[in-house]
């Protein structure tokens, strides 16, 4: 627990010397406001989509996040992170910060911790809820900043319609992507690739992120 603790006091977000959203989360909300993002699904457990502005309706965090905590036990209620009253947050968020402990439940005196999904923990049950619906809606897939390899994440480029155009943003082919006879073209190149797999829908981006779109937001105006 003391390492986690540790660990959690460097990386918890919204501190003044933390990180900060990105043009990359930026852009996500951007999308947002204009009305033409119905989901994002991240991985990261940093925060920087909702302090980007990224609503809560809008935001799948597929592993969790910081901004809430629960009890460790399972048989105890304070393992519902609505059971914790804001104070009783505030508390636990001080532990970590402050102190640099391990908070213990109010309830229980078990391990309480942020909402954060470690390995081999059930994923937040807001990824289930949504996940089928959206696949079914997509009309666009962005990837973007990602070595798609841990799933079930990993695997929605794969979830997609076969018809759904698909643009990874990234410093390399990761997953499927990697996959020669499915890209079609690489952002710049002349040279396009035809395959009757992919059916002539994907792109590829190579580069940071924040250039990445950057170089969207130029070619749409």
């Amino acid at each position: 627990p003391r390492p986690f603790a540790m660990l959690a006091s460097e990386i918890w977000p919204g501190q003044k010397d933390g990180p900060r959203p990105s043009r990359a989360h930026a852009f996500l909300k951007v999308l947002q406001d204009r009305d033409v993002l119905r989901r994002v699904y991240t991985q990261n457990i940093d925060g920087l989509e909702s302090l980007a502005g990224v609503s809560d309706d809008q935001l799948v965090e597929c592993h969790g996040h910081f901004r809430s905590c629960a009890c460790t036990s399972s048989s105890c209620r304070r393992s519902d992170a609505g059971t914790w009253t804001a104070a009783e947050f505030a508390s636990c968020r001080d532990s970590y910060l402050s102190k640099k402990t391990p908070h213990r439940c109010p309830d229980c005196g078990s391990l309480a911790k942020p909402t954060v999904v470690f390995f081999g923990e059930e994923l937040p049950r807001r990824f289930q809820d949504l996940i089928h619906a959206d696949m079914d809606e997509c009309d666009l897939l962005l990837v973007m900043g990602t070595s798609l390899l841990v799933n079930p994440v990993a695997s929605i480029p794969e979830w997609v319609g076969r018809d759904v155009p698909r643009l990874l943003l990234n410093r390399e082919l990761v997953g499927e992507f990697a996959r020669e006879e499915m890209m079609d073209r690489r952002w710049g190149d002349e040279e396009e690739y035809k395959s009757s797999v992919s059916g002539g829908r994907d792109v590829f981006l190579e580069g940071d992120c924040d250039q990445g779109v950057e170089a969207i937001c130029k070619l749409v105006g």
